[in-house]
């Protein structure tokens, strides 16, 4: 058992904002403060930031003739040299996750991807943006029933004014504290925990090795609803339930998630104090620490046997949760629930915190091929 305390799973909630027309235009010239961008500029940005995640979103999709980046030089025109050199960066990175995701039997055939601007300010001629993408892959129909995966994600554009009245990107990062995007390019690193010299029923790590032994598991029927689990999950994956706060600061909305979707499927409140991890309960005012901590939720899950570790990721099924130690210093960072298993035995997690539907395990740890993960049969 490894001696860690608690972290919440690394994650942000989703906050849309409006940009009206009629707002204060855009300047060049220096200003005593922030000024709306007008809804020309707007557009401008909104185009920028989709040019550039809609290559990202491309670089996963199966060659289909070499057609897809066509307007990769136009876009390279509106960036900084430093992130026009550092795009190419993450495409290349993207297409070595393809590559590692054809090996793991899974291809994208289709890439749709949607940017909203929430909020744009121009100050001196220097403009910071804020928007939010929504990407949704097609898979390819390689193991007979694959459908789509879709996540939101934000970011923040920095842009600064050139002569003529055009607008150079300088940079767009972004604000989300959980897993990587699908097509994100590098992987965030979670905070390193300290150790605080207690024991904790940490469980067994699980082998990532594909494919697996199959453990299949009834739906319905037993003690627990696993598909009316993943149908909660599903339906309040980007729609957050208004009936639960959100856990939207630096420990993120991750196990929260999943503590309302076991819940959902039958799990029982045990009541107690907050700070005892064998506690697990929620209320109007508080909750335990178990409700929302990654790894308390694991020791509360293992201690009280509501669930046990699975030899192997890929053993999941519905209604079974993952988590990650994304940079392996023994402290859970993230927590998933499974939603659906296709036929051919593999696993597709929804989860908060970079808000994602059916995104498959195998897309996952192309992602993050060195981390540790734990899989729970609950």
């Amino acid at each position: 058992m490894i001696p860690k305390r608690f972290r919440l799973a690394a994650g942000a909630a989703l906050t849309v904002g409006v940009v009206t027309a009629g707002l204060l235009a855009s300047s060049a010239s220096a200003e005593s403060g922030p000024k709306a961008a007008d809804r020309k500029t707007v557009d401008t940005f909104g185009r920028m930031a989709n040019d550039v995640l809609s290559q990202r979103s491309e670089a996963l999709v199966e060659d289909q003739g070499g057609h897809r980046n066509s307007g990769r030089n136009a876009t390279k025109s509106r960036m900084s040299a430093q992130l026009a050199k550092d795009e190419d960066s993450a495409l290349s990175s993207l297409k070595s996750r393809r590559t590692r995701l054809a090996d793991l039997g899974e291809a994208y055939t289709k890439a749709d991807t949607k940017v909203t601007v929430d909020k744009a300010t121009v100050t001196g001629g220097k403009a910071t943006v804020e928007v939010t993408e929504q990407t949704v892959l097609t898979y390819k129909k390689l193991r007979g029933d694959e459908a789509t995966t879709d996540f939101r994600t934000r970011y923040e554009l920095k842009l600064t004014s050139k002569k003529g009245g055009a607008w150079e990107l300088n940079s767009i990062k972004s604000q989300e504290n959980g897993p990587v995007a699908v097509n994100e390019p590098v992987a965030a690193k979670a905070n390193v925990v300290k150790d605080d010299g207690n024991q904790y029923p940490d469980g067994t790590p699980a082998s990532t090795k594909y494919p697996a032994p199959a453990k299949p598991k009834a739906k319905t029927g037993g003690a627990y609803d696993y598909a009316a689990m993943a149908k909660y999950a599903e339906k309040y994956w980007s729609n957050y339930n208004p009936a639960y706060r959100k856990f939207s600061g630096a420990g993120g909305d991750c196990t929260n998630f999943i503590s309302q979707a076991l819940k959902a499927g039958g799990w029982k409140a045990v009541p107690g104090s907050t700070s005892d991890y064998r506690n697990w309960w929620y209320d109007g005012a508080k909750q335990s620490d178990s409700w929302v901590g990654a790894n308390e939720w694991a020791w509360f899950t293992l201690s009280n046997q509501r669930a046990a570790n699975l030899a192997n990721v890929y053993q999941t099924d519905v209604g079974d949760i993952v988590q990650v130690d994304f940079n392996k210093d023994g402290s859970k960072d993230h927590s998933m629930m499974v939603t659906y298993r296709s036929s051919a035995g593999m696993p597709y997690v929804t989860y908060h915190s970079t808000n994602t539907y059916r995104k498959s395990l195998a897309s996952l740890i192309a992602s993050y091929p060195d981390a540790v993960y734990y899989a729970y049969r609950t």
